[in-house]
């Protein structure tokens, strides 16, 4: 093999290595976790622990965050008609940023048997950074309403985040250079976080091209 080509081939399989490394990393850190709820209800204070699953998906300048409960955390004495609950939380975002993102959801679709878990619809809202950086997602109050009255559930364990992300804010450095913030911002779902890291490789991709140009030439001077 001559210099030219060998020079060639170890510079491509350089690039295409911290490709690999590029992409193989994570946009962001996502963990379902305990919540146990000290609930406030019309016949009494209740505790009940459920899995919460945050997720987030970018759209325009934010994004949209979707909590899930795995297992219900109140019950009513009576039976609740289909549509007689509207459930609504918060999500506390800490890191870069402190603020808090209202959620909510639809009504129960089904009837909720009496003395029974009530199943919690996913609650969803939009949180639009305002500051660059890694931020976490934990979850926050719970409000229940139904048949005219209120339970509100408040965290008693100082549960952990259920997602941490890195986030540009909107009309930040990325968007001031002319960049594509929607290409850049990492996403929670794998097709996008392979397209925002994938950016990142094109760079080193083109890195190892001007290495390729650079050995090239070298090699030539070398052989005059």
């Amino acid at each position: 093999m001559s210099d030219r080509k060998r020079s060639t081939a170890l510079a491509l399989a350089s690039a295409l290595a911290g490709s690999a490394v590029l992409l193989a990393a994570p946009a962001a850190h996502a963990a379902v976790v305990d919540v146990a709820y000290d609930c406030k209800t019309p016949i009494g204070d209740k505790s009940a622990v459920s899995p919460i699953d945050i997720k987030a998906v970018k759209e325009g300048d934010g994004y949209k965050l979707t909590m899930s409960f795995q297992k219900g955390v109140s019950s009513s004495p009576i039976e609740l008609g289909k549509g007689a609950m509207n459930p609504s939380a918060v999500i506390l975002v800490g890191g870069a940023e402190k603020v808090s993102v209202p959620v909510s959801g639809p009504p129960n679709p089904e009837a909720a048997p009496a003395n029974t878990p009530i199943k919690i619809t996913d609650l969803s809202g939009t949180y639009t950074p305002k500051k660059s950086g890694k931020v976490t997602f934990t979850a926050g109050v719970l409000t229940i309403k139904a048949m005219g009255t209120t339970t509100t559930c408040t965290p008693g364990n100082s549960p952990g985040p259920s997602l941490e992300l890195d986030v540009t804010a909107a009309g930040g450095a990325a968007a001031q250079s002319g960049g594509d913030t929607d290409g850049t911002l990492p996403q929670t779902g794998p097709t996008d976080s392979a397209l925002a890291l994938g950016t990142l490789g094109g760079t080193v991709l083109l890195s190892g091209a001007a290495g390729v140009l650079w050995l090239t030439r070298r090699g030539q001077r070398a052989r005059s």
